[in-house]
């Protein structure tokens, strides 16, 4: 399997963050930033994503992008769950940008399991195998439905808190 340090501790702080989510999602519907799942998720989430761009085993790739990205949106998620408080527009674009950085976390997550896992003969050969084409599209139905789910459950509680 060949990790580094910096590999272990990212891959142990990865899975701790996905744990906590998957906890945030069963216990409220979304990744809460008000309880700890969620705050565990944020914190552990943004060092999972700097820590994977130390990570260069086959250059710059789309993976060191999405840990980007994911910084940008827990940020920007985080911003409007403190400065924007209530319920009102803003839910909607935090749930929304903690699920997609839910989702994104999966992708690489995905491949580099796959690809690795058991030692010595990996389930899937490479990103291409149809394998890993199979779990993501499943997964993406799965942040579809989940989006689509979050939207209607504020839409009622923003309703609620109007009347």
């Amino acid at each position: 399997m060949g990790l580094s340090n910096l590999g272990i501790f990212h891959t142990i702080i990865g899975i701790i963050a996905l744990v906590a989510a998957v906890i945030s999602y069963v216990r409220y519907g979304k990744i809460n930033l008000a309880h700890n799942t969620g705050k565990i998720y944020f914190y552990l989430t943004i060092i999972t994503s700097l820590t994977s761009l130390g990570l260069l085993k086959h250059g710059f790739n789309p993976g060191h992008i999405f840990a980007i990205l994911i910084v940008i949106l827990v940020v920007v998620a985080y911003f409007l769950h403190t400065k924007k408080q209530g319920n009102n527009r803003s839910r909607y674009f935090e749930n929304f940008f903690l699920s997609f950085t839910f989702f994104l976390s999966w992708l690489p997550t995905i491949n580099e399991t796959f690809t690795r896992l058991p030692v010595g003969h990996p389930l899937a050969k490479d990103i291409k195998d149809p394998l890993i084409a199979k779990i993501l599209i499943t997964f993406l139905i799965l942040f579809i439905v989940g989006s689509i789910y979050q939207y209607i459950k504020q839409r009622k509680i923003n309703k609620s808190s109007v009347a």
